[in-house]
């Protein structure tokens, strides 16, 4: 039966309260950032004695750890942020199993300087694709090398950005340190949103057998705003990663407030991966209690 959880950064809080919000909303497990107003998490302050305390807590609430986020811009294009990036992911990756899970979930990034999701013109380069190739495979030993399994997430204006692109880093980099993170909203731009079934079934046809962790968030055309859109959510200090709703053509909100066929989506991963941990994210804290009754009623539909 899938499981279906939440990023922990939905709660801004410290790490035991957070952990008791979580569970009071029937959560059975977590995606986990590093992000706590009572702990440091940032490069170079990862402990064992701290992951083993974030792992404890979790535990204690009967919230297991599915993944960890190490969300970050693999290949900034100015050479010593990028390798600050990818130094940093390396070190969660390094310490993952202490976290309590194996899998460390980032994109492959962008050359855009200005945002991590914007698209850039080099991103659909030869070259641009062989450094992500190579970065990739480092991450990817680096993950093998200490028991964990890098997930790459592929998001459509990155450099990895369709199924195609996906299947070519599978097919180049042969490691069980690497596999997917599922989340079909990525895949959609503006020539194929309205194209669900066809997009839904390529990625899970090609894909499917990749897959070890899934997100759960919407899909819709932004409309007349085309700029890069961040939501409130309710914390001075919170990550771009999760304020991000969407740039361009297309906007990404919570579960049910857009166009996704999530009866297919829900259907196929049932199918294909019925013990893969689905993550709600892409919302606030009010938002969360509704956007679980409608996954969870899906879910209802399909899970066998």
């Amino acid at each position: 039966m899938i499981q279906l959880g939440i990023f922990t950064a939905y709660y801004p809080y410290d790490l035991e309260t957070t952990a008791q919000r979580i569970r009071a909303h029937g959560f059975n497990t977590v995606q986990l950032d590093l992000h706590f107003k009572d702990m440091d998490l940032s490069a170079g302050q990862i402990t064992k004695e701290k992951a083993k305390k974030v792992s404890d807590t979790f535990r204690d609430h009967d919230l297991p750890i599915s993944a960890i986020s190490g969300y970050t811009n693999i290949v900034h294009p100015d050479a010593e942020h990028r390798r600050q990036n990818v130094e940093y992911l390396k070190e969660i990756i390094r310490n993952a199993r202490n976290f309590g899970s194996k899998y460390v979930i980032s994109e492959s990034g962008t050359f855009n300087p200005e945002s991590e999701w914007d698209h850039d013109p080099h991103n659909r380069t030869e070259d641009a694709y062989e450094q992500v190739r190579d970065v990739l495979a480092e991450l990817a030993q680096e993950a093998y090398d200490h028991g964990a399994t890098f997930l790459l997430e592929t998001y459509v204006n990155n450099v990895i950005g369709s199924v195609r692109e996906t299947v070519r880093v599978f097919n180049d980099i042969r490691t069980p340190g690497l596999e997917l993170l599922m989340d079909p909203t990525n895949y959609f731009d503006q020539d194929n949103i309205d194209d669900q079934a066809g997009v839904l079934n390529e990625v899970f046809d090609t894909l499917g057998d990749r897959v070890r962790v899934a997100h759960a968030k919407d899909v819709k055309r932004a409309g007349s705003d085309k700029s890069e859109k961040h939501a409130d959510i309710g914390d001075d200090d919170a990550l771009a990663s999760h304020t991000f709703r969407g740039v361009g053509e297309i906007e990404l909100p919570a579960a049910g407030l857009g166009s996704l066929d999530y009866d297919l989506y829900l259907q196929r991963l049932s199918e294909q991966n019925p013990n893969a941990p689905l993550i709600i994210e892409h919302l606030d804290e009010a938002d969360i209690p509704r956007a679980k009754a409608f996954v969870t009623e899906v879910l209802k539909r399909y899970t066998i």
